[in-house]
């Protein structure tokens, strides 16, 4: 039997791995599979954990108020160390490219444990879009050991950077994985959600989300200053903004769109109730990744509020356009599906990024490394 860990601390990264743990546990004659969550999203992280019957072996608590990127580095790695001491580890397995990813990969590679890294290969090519993702990404590439990389694209990133072929897997996504684990009785008690805080939720929905570290400062402010234009023009639309706790975006974000009545400012919601969403909107406005690959399962038109993405599949395949923190391209683009129908403007093309079986392709690969 092999004790493979599983380390995230954010709400993507559980809804990326789940599946994971999920179809691992399948086999336990084969594997133990610890659960490790530093917590970089304490509440989020422990909620979306419970959504999928899941519950972490080890909590880590790293994260502090106002700290630097330097600090939680510091206090993660050694709280990692300290979990490698202390048990008997034969393979890490980390998703994406967080702070918990490169940290996962750090102390993997200082205790010489291989790191299985899902969701590799994406770039942007730019240290600073995303922030700091860009980099803990190129760096986690480094000391992998199995690449599973979502799309050819992504393979093709990886062996331009010298990675050898044998160790890149192209398996697809598995956040559409997480998208089929969704009940009817969930389905049913996210729209009781929505019923209960009398949002309608109808062919006139748009969904926006906008948290993400570059968009800080003078960008969200552009951001707000588009979204409250549409607001007023379409105003017998729905405007549902989850919004992010990180005062930098919530105080902005309620001071100057609170006072709107087809505006609806929400604490995070979990994964059910945001899938419900991306499933019934007309349209999305987000700087998320994980949205980005998500929103095509639903045929839902997605602008990306971000000037570089590392995912350019769905850019590429016409089920998502990058509009950064422009006003006026946020403004025109928005234009192009809010003054016509939901029907006339739902995608054509299949979605880039998976089929939902990406977790078996990552266990039986892993069963190959072993043996």
């Amino acid at each position: 039997m092999k004790n493979i860990i599983v380390i995230f601390g954010t709400r993507p990264e559980i809804i990326k791995l789940a599946p994971v743990i999920i179809e691992l546990r399948k086999y336990p004659q084969d594997y133990n599979v610890i659960i490790c969550n530093t917590e970089q999203q304490k509440e989020l992280s422990n909620q979306t954990l419970a959504y999928f019957g899941l519950k972490a072996d080890i909590n880590l608590d790293c994260m502090r108020e106002n700290q630097s990127l330097s600090s939680v580095q510091a206090r993660i790695l050694t709280s990692l160390d300290k979990v490698f001491q202390e048990n008997k580890i034969d393979a890490t397995i980390v998703q994406g490219d967080t702070m918990t990813v490169l940290c996962g990969a750090l102390t993997s590679f200082y205790h010489k444990i291989p790191v299985f890294h899902v969701e590799a290969g994406l770039r942007s090519y730019d240290i600073y879009e995303p922030f700091p993702e860009e980099v803990m990404r190129q760096m986690t590439s480094r000391v992998a050991d199995l690449h599973f990389a979502p799309t050819e694209v992504n393979k093709d990133a990886l062996l331009r950077e010298d990675i050898p072929e044998n160790k890149i897997h192209t398996v697809g996504n598995t956040v559409i994985d997480a998208l089929f684990c969704l009940s009817d009785d969930v389905v049913e008690a996210s729209k009781r959600f929505f019923e209960d805080k009398n949002i309608p939720i109808d062919d006139n929905l748009v969904l926006i989300t906008a948290h993400r570290r570059e968009n800080h400062g003078e960008r969200i402010d552009r951001i707000i200053e588009a979204i409250s234009y549409l607001a007023k023009k379409y105003s017998e639309h729905k405007f549902v903004i989850p919004v992010h706790p990180n005062p930098n975006v919530h105080d902005k974000i309620h001071d100057r769109l609170g006072k709107f009545d087809n505006i609806y400012l929400l604490k995070p919601l979990d994964y059910p109730n945001l899938v419900y969403l991306m499933k019934n909107a007309k349209l999305i406005l987000t700087d998320s990744g994980g949205i980005q690959e998500e929103a095509p399962t639903f045929a839902c038109p997605t602008l990306v509020m971000r000037y570089e993405t590392e995912r350019k599949e769905g850019i590429d395949a016409g089920v998502s356009k990058l509009v950064g923190a422009d006003y006026d391209k946020i403004v025109e683009e928005s234009e192009k599906v809010l003054s016509s129908t939901k029907e006339l403007t739902r995608l054509k093309a299949q979605n880039p990024y998976g089929d939902g079986k990406t977790s078996i392709r990552i266990e039986n690969l892993i069963r190959n490394y072993f043996s």
